[in-house]
């Protein structure tokens, strides 16, 4: 997409936007939709930001939705993109020492996660390799 076709996209979306601000119900109906779909995409990015992958990206994905129609997320969404860099630029500029520490932070934290959800236990039972510490505290993946 070109730099003269972008504003006309922006263009048109804000009529389309503005055309259902026109009829409440419809515009109810749909912040509620950008609503939900942007709190199940933010809660998933929560969900993954301990694990390996794009936990963060998925944060802002959904904020980014959220920020579309609600000012608090928008607000929020330069809040959270600003804290972000700061501790990002932050632990790079720290030693190995606790770079590595991170790191072993975040394994620490994603196979505990796997235990409690009865991953590690479903896992071993497939190579058949059963150990009782293996199973969930709460009962899961029995």
């Amino acid at each position: 997409m070109n730099g003269g076709e972008r504003p006309r996209v922006a263009r048109r979306w804000a009529r389309w936007r503005d055309s259902l601000r026109e009829r409440p119900a419809v515009d109810l109906g749909y912040r509620i939709t950008v609503g939900v779909v942007g709190l199940l995409v933010l809660g998933l990015g929560i969900l993954a930001i301990p694990y390996p992958g794009p936990g963060w990206a998925i944060v802002f994905v959904g904020l980014g939705i959220l920020a579309t129609e609600f000012d608090w997320a928008r607000r929020l969404l330069a809040y959270a993109r600003l804290r972000y860099d700061a501790a990002m630029a932050w632990f790079k500029q720290q030693g190995l020492w606790v770079q590595i520490a991170g790191a072993l932070f975040t394994v620490a934290v994603v196979v505990g996660t796997l235990w409690v959800f009865g991953v590690l236990a479903f896992m071993a039972r497939l190579i058949d390799f059963e150990h009782p510490w293996l199973n969930s505290p709460i009962g899961l993946g029995s």
